[in-house]
């Protein structure tokens, strides 16, 4: 999976929902994916800013999560996610991942 293919995954995905209410960065393979979803819609860039939360992974780790081939609890849980910050936020990536 290439980092085309997830960020547009990830806004054909957030056009469907509400915004998540606040600032998300995944860094995949040390590679930034911003959503920023405080405005009226969810934006989804390459920018490396600062974030409300920061979830830590790999491109094949999030490959098995959108798949439902891994868990998010199971990942968190075994440290394939790292996740900084804002909890509560982390909570509405599944509305993204699936």
């Amino acid at each position: 999976m290439s980092l085309d293919t997830v960020i547009e995954t990830f806004k054909k995905k957030a056009d469907g929902i509400s915004p998540i209410g606040g600032t998300l960065k995944f860094l995949l393979d040390e590679k930034p994916v911003y959503i920023d979803g405080t405005g009226e819609a969810n934006q989804i860039t390459q920018d490396d800013k600062e974030a409300d939360c920061v979830v830590i992974t790999t491109m094949d780790v999030l490959a098995q999560l959108q798949s439902g081939d891994l868990n998010p609890m199971t990942a968190v849980m075994g440290g394939k996610v790292k996740i900084k910050g804002d909890m509560g936020l982390a909570m509405k990536l599944q509305s993204l991942l699936r």
